[in-house]
């Protein structure tokens, strides 16, 4: 926008524009001069005569203001001298006359054309200087005035504002100077700073701007010299930083402790040679006044841009398209954000601020030109730093590179106020804009967790009744997600106008249901109801539970440890370990409830002892038959969680030991088995036990 200003106000500045100003003015004067009160009070009423020699006067009049160019540079000073002592005589008697005669308020018309022949003497005095159209000019401001008063004197303001307003924009034009830099002897010169008044449609005007050119063109060459040295030492400051075994993370909010970037920024700045820097803006502010900003933009922006281009290249930082970011191997896909944090992070810490403070310093005076070449200067680096991030936030979801946009998420975060600082207009959209599309993406990359816990339901189970490896991974995934729990709660959030706020404590968090909360118990139903899925594959109906119980103790250990217990709250893990003890129950009902059946005791009285006998004979073998074939087959199960394990073994212990004491103590009290119970009774107390210590001894792999 205040580029589009600055060129109208240039248009304005032409002499063509004036010159049709001034003759639309001259007819509008006229015209309603012809038609105001005055008229008629000086020169009677209207006839022919009058109106034929009124339209020559009036046709004369706007032919010398459209054509007085052609005749400027022809008149002498004896004709300056005739031609205002004229204008002197025709106002003075105009005076006299108008006062005598004139009685009450002027109208509209006479003050239009008042102010319309002060606008055309104003373009007269922008296109030639006889002398007089400035005392003409302020002979017509003076009645405009005049007139107001007489009209109301509250309307003297009107006019006093009109008049300064035409006398500003006179000053102006008197005051458009050229002043550069000569090595001409014959010019007075001052540190070889020259004065030189031209007018800016002088014929000398190309032949200058050349000069000047190369004057700024030297200056720049000394400036760009200077950069490749300053560049290595802003990145041997750095090194720390920029180093490839650098043990500071690209997560670690505490890097401007090595950063340091006000230090480096007024490293760079004092660095700069400052008679280069007074060079550099006395040729701005010649080559500006003299409406050569645009030249002198382009040099300066075409060498700072070059320094900026330079200075990313050292830093490892080179363009890259979605399609080559979505084709890297994992190895580049790390190293390029990591590359790209740190470029992003000295670019907007120290690089722009930089050029930001240089460009105040070479367009001092110049602010509107200043904020220009800036932008100028900053956008390509800008727009090459962005574009990695849409890259990055438009490239793949697949969960693996979470904690890596993540990354760049926060780093966006962390420089959004630094592009608020400095950046102007749209490059401040445009990272806003790339950093919500960020968020989309770390939200589409939990979508696509969800859709590969949904894909893997439909695969096989682990023959080991241990943990599946889709449990391990999402339960793993979410407990190191949730280390940037506040970044993710944000992600999450629907209002995404309030994401620069402060992050709540965490242990204001504790009992909330936020977003985020609910995000991750969605993930872990999702999960458990694709272990329900998967657990049916088990055609034992005991191991079918013992799987659902490691997978759900694997969920509760990864939930308690770290911050997804904080963010799910309690609630959440006393409902999976609920769920845990259910599964127990179960398993222990479906396993070991029919032995505990063979083992009660027929309550018949009315049986013969050797049907006992034969009986509880039959029940003992069945029982050996069952125990065995349950132990055989269970030891080599896993429970994975050492306290479960030893809690079920404790909880068997309890049931069947008791009922095998009793069945055996009546066994051995039958009289036709008693003397024999020995060679029937396989298993003693000791024996039953230590069985059941043997269970679940089957590969114990889990590192919690």
């Amino acid at each position: 926008m205040m580029h589009i200003l600055i060129q109208i106000w240039k248009w304005l500045m032409q002499p063509k524009v004036w010159r049709f100003v001034g003759f639309a003015s001259s007819i509008v004067g006229l015209l309603c001069y012809a038609l105001s009160s005055s008229f008629n009070y000086l020169f009677g009423d209207w006839n022919l005569l009058k109106i034929f020699l009124y339209s020559v006067f009036s046709l004369i009049i706007s032919l010398i203001i459209l054509f007085a160019k052609i005749w400027q540079h022809s008149t002498s000073l004896r004709f300056k001298a005739h031609a205002a002592f004229l204008v002197l005589a025709i106002t003075s008697l105009y005076s006299f006359f108008f006062d005598k005669v004139m009685n009450g308020k002027p109208d509209s018309y006479s003050l239009l054309s008042c102010a319309a022949f002060s606008i055309m003497l104003l373009s007269l005095s922008r296109q030639t200087q006889c002398g007089f159209e400035i005392d003409l000019m302020y002979f017509f401001l003076g009645s405009l005035i005049v007139q107001l008063m007489k009209i109301k004197l509250e309307l003297c303001i009107l006019g006093v504002g009109f008049s300064y307003l035409i006398i500003i924009l006179r000053s102006v034009f008197s005051s458009i100077n050229v002043v550069i830099y000569n090595e001409d002897p014959t010019i007075v010169q001052d540190e070889n700073l020259v004065v030189i008044e031209v007018n800016l449609h002088s014929p000398q005007l190309a032949s200058i701007r050349s000069c000047v050119l190369e004057q700024l063109s030297n200056c720049v060459t000394a400036l760009r010299q200077e950069n490749s040295n300053i560049i290595d030492m802003l990145l041997e400051q750095l090194k720390e930083y920029l180093g490839d075994d650098s043990e500071l993370t690209v997560s670690d909010r505490n890097f401007e402790a090595v950063l340091r970037p006000k230090e480096n920024l007024n490293l760079m700045i004092d660095s700069i040679p400052p008679q280069t820097i007074e060079n550099l803006h006395k040729i701005a502010k010649l080559m500006v006044g003299a409406g050569f900003e645009m030249d002198f933009s382009d040099v300066y922006i075409s060498c700072r841009r070059g320094c900026l281009d330079e200075c990313l290249s050292k830093l490892g930082f080179q363009k890259v398209s979605v399609e080559e970011v979505q084709n890297m191997s994992w190895g580049d896909f790390r190293d390029k954000i990591e590359r790209w944090i740190k470029a992003s992070n000295v670019a907007f810490k120290i690089l722009f601020p930089t050029e930001r403070r240089l460009c105040d310093q070479v367009f001092f005076g110049f602010s509107t030109s200043a904020d220009i070449s800036f932008t100028c200067v900053c956008r390509e680096s800008t727009l090459q730093l962005l574009n990695f991030a849409n890259a990055i936030a438009l490239g793949s979801r697949s969960p693996e590179t979470l904690f890596r946009v993540l990354d760049v998420f926060e780093t966006m975060r962390d420089l959004i106020p630094e592009f608020e600082s400095i950046l102007i207009g749209l490059l401040q959209n445009e990272a806003t804009t790339i950093w919500k599309r960020l968020g989309e993406a770390i939200r589409g990359i939990f979508m696509e967790l969800e859709n590969r816990i949904r894909q893997d339901a439909a695969m096989g189970a682990s023959s080991s009744c241990g943990l599946l490896g889709i449990t391990c991974y999402v339960m793993t995934y979410l407990r190191v997600a949730c280390e940037s729990w506040q970044t993710l709660e944000k992600v999450f959030e629907e209002n995404h106008g309030h994401l620069l706020k402060e992050y709540p404590k965490i242990e204001d968090r504790m009992h909330s249901s936020s977003m985020l909360s609910m995000q991750m118990d969605s993930i872990m139903e999702l999960l458990e109801n694709n272990l329900e899925a998967r657990s049916k594959i088990y055609k034992d109906p005991a191991l079918f539970y013992v799987f659902l119980m490691n997978n759900c103790m694997y969920m509760v250990h990864k939930t308690k440890d770290g911050k997804l217990e904080t963010i799910l709250g309690d609630a959440v893990i006393q409902k999976y370990t609920a769920k845990i003890q259910q599964h127990r129950e179960n398993y222990q009902r479906i396993s070991w409830n029919k032995v505990l059946d063979i083992l009660k005791l027929d309550g018949n009285g009315s049986m013969q002892l050797n049907e006992v006998a034969e009986s509880m004979k039959q029940k003992l073998k069945s029982f050996n038959t069952l125990f065995d074939e349950i132990c055989r087959v269970q030891s080599s199960w896993s429970v994975i969680d050492e306290q479960l394990r030893e809690e079920i073994r404790i909880s068997i212990k309890k049931t069947l030991l008791p009922a095998y004491g009793n069945f055996i103590g009546r066994f051995r009290s039958v009289p036709e088995l008693g003397k024999h119970a020995d060679k029937y009774i396989k298993y003693e107390a000791d024996n039953i036990e230590a069985r059941i210590e043997g269970l679940f001894e089957g590969m114990q792999f889990i590192n919690w």
